[in-house]
């Protein structure tokens, strides 16, 4: 499954580098696109995998950067 997750706070290419980081370890994701200037992650990933859309969502917020949605 792909998803778009709109993002606020990632503004520059280091941070989108940490988020990309933060996401490709979670289990089950399988492809990872952070990008800074339209303030998105699109996420590839396995959706057979409980629980893995909060557990991308903790990853991004653990860089700092705020889901929203």
């Amino acid at each position: 499954m792909q998803k778009k997750i709109y993002v606020a706070g990632m503004f520059d290419p280091d941070t989108a580098s940490k988020v990309d980081a933060a996401v490709k370890a979670v289990a089950g994701v399988t492809n990872v696109v952070a990008n800074p200037d339209k303030s998105q992650v699109l996420v590839d990933f396995d959706e057979s995998t409980g629980g893995i859309e909060d557990a991308i969502n903790s990853a991004i917020s653990s860089t700092g950067v705020e889901v929203l949605g």
